[in-house]
């Protein structure tokens, strides 16, 4: 009882410094709610693993040449969506023309230890350039096939352009690491912001440098009042949820289409939970563990079980310490931003905006043990290297082919590397790749590390 008390008392003390006492530099900066739409969570999900909200892409026929026709059938689909990989949808072009595209779970879905985890961030993903070493011998022979097809190549057309322009723009330096946000940067910047129409040529130049992120997992969107890592994703999520299309999307008719299926989607994101720790847990150590975190790190990760609550805290760059690349970079720019603001997505019934911030969210951490690696790019590979800064390797590698979890830890068990290596190296000193901030768990000694890793793996 006197522990739920002191939670109590610590929730209220801060609430009452957020009303009465004006937060410092130093200070988290709380983010207020917002109001989201209501949906059916099964329309939803049947929306993400068969809609058309990308509607250009390949013939099934050229898919099946280059991919092969899928096994395993991991989503249970019918008809000809069970052929293909789970990361890919079979829709009807606008000229009816059947064609494969590739859907949310590209990024929002892992397989961990052979099955399939939805809403799961992809760690496993490759979008270095050694993964796309053949892409324009693959374009130009799909281009001569689009001649001699001339329905066919209409409807690979926008897929095709949209490739050519910005596909060699946004390839990451390591394995496992997403561009998402560069990738949705150069969508905006070839776009019209009324009419979402396509344009060869760029309205705004963007740096060169690709930012990487670690995909976060979707079932912690429901606690969330912002999306992102640095929390500029305010008002409509859905809006937000709806940024593939951009992909291939050539009017408003078409975008107004999918945002009818938002609520859908965001009711199943919302329904998604976080699969359990699979192995023993020691009770008394976790019991231990707890207490040490609830008294260390839930001022800003916020309290679980019984009293489970979440601030929303967004942590100023200078506090938290962590690569500043990621929040600097993209959407920081006021062109950017203006464009975001005042487009089609800023608009209607369900409006979204960017509010940038320098500095971090802190994350809520129910099911942290099936997420790593951590921090915001990635950059560390187990939560026993992110409870101690001194132990992160500067380079680090895992098994792609064979990936194995260490559940003591909670990661992905690598090796620790002399040197920089090839694109399947994790290399901490290039810019946007750095590991180091977020040393709050240094102050712990090892017995209160082991017993606070021990409690993640109930969350």
């Amino acid at each position: 009882m006197k522990k739920y008390l002191a939670i109590l008392f610590l929730c209220l003390a801060g609430l009452g410094f957020s009303l009465f006492i004006k937060p410092g530099p130093d200070d988290p900066v709380a983010i207020p709610p917002g109001v989201q739409r209501q949906g059916n969570a099964d329309s939803g999900y049947r929306y993400i693993v068969t809609g058309d909200y990308v509607n250009s892409g390949l013939p099934l026929f050229l898919y099946r040449l280059g991919i092969g026709k899928e096994e395993k059938n991991l989503l249970n689909r019918e008809g000809l969506n069970a052929s293909v990989r789970y990361d890919f949808n079979v829709v009807s072009a606008p000229n009816g023309e059947t064609i494969v595209v590739p859907n949310c779970l590209q990024c929002h879905a892992q397989v961990f230890e052979d099955s399939l985890i939805i809403g799961l961030g992809n760690a496993q993903a490759d979008f270095t350039s050694a993964r796309n070493f053949d892409s324009e011998i693959a374009v130009g022979l799909l281009e001569n096939y689009m001649k001699v097809n001339k329905k066919k190549g209409e409807a690979a057309k926008e897929f095709i352009q949209v490739g050519k322009v910005i596909g060699g723009k946004m390839y990451t330096e390591v394995r496992g690491v997403n561009p998402a946000d560069r990738l949705t940067a150069l969508l905006i910047t070839h776009r019209d912001k009324n009419t979402l129409k396509w344009n060869d040529t760029s309205s705004t130049l963007l740096p060169d440098l690709v930012v990487p992120s670690d995909v976060p997992a979707w079932w912690l969107l429901k606690k969330k009042n912002a999306m992102f890592y640095n929390g500029f994703g305010r008002g409509d999520f859905g809006r937000f949820l709806m940024g593939a299309i951009l992909l291939t999307v050539n009017d408003t008719l078409h975008a107004n289409k999918v945002d009818g299926h938002m609520n859908d989607v965001l009711a199943y994101l919302n329904a998604i939970n976080p699969p359990p720790y699979p192995k023993p847990i020691d009770k008394s150590l976790a019991q231990e563990g707890q207490v040490i975190f609830e008294t260390n790190c839930a001022k800003c990760h916020g309290f679980y079980g019984n009293y489970n609550s979440y601030p929303n805290y967004l942590i100023p760059q200078h506090v938290i310490g962590t690569d500043s690349l990621l929040n600097q970079s993209n959407y920081q720019f006021s062109d950017m931003i203006t464009w975001f603001n005042t487009s089609w997505f800023a608009k209607g019934d369900h409006p979204a905006k960017l509010v940038p911030f320098n500095g971090y969210i802190a994350p809520p951490l129910d099911g942290v043990w099936i997420t790593a690696p951590y921090l915001h790019n990635g950059s560390v590979p187990d939560i026993e290297s992110l409870l101690n800064s001194k132990s992160r390797p500067a380079y680090w590698s895992r098994n792609f082919s064979r990936p194995e979890y260490d559940y003591e830890k909670l990661g992905w068990k690598y090796k620790r590397e002399e040197t920089k290596g090839g694109k399947s190296v994790y290399n901490t000193t290039l810019p946007g790749y750095g590991n180091y901030g977020h040393t709050y768990g240094d102050k712990l000694n090892d017995p209160e590390r082991k017993a606070v890793i021990e409690y993640l793996k109930t969350l």
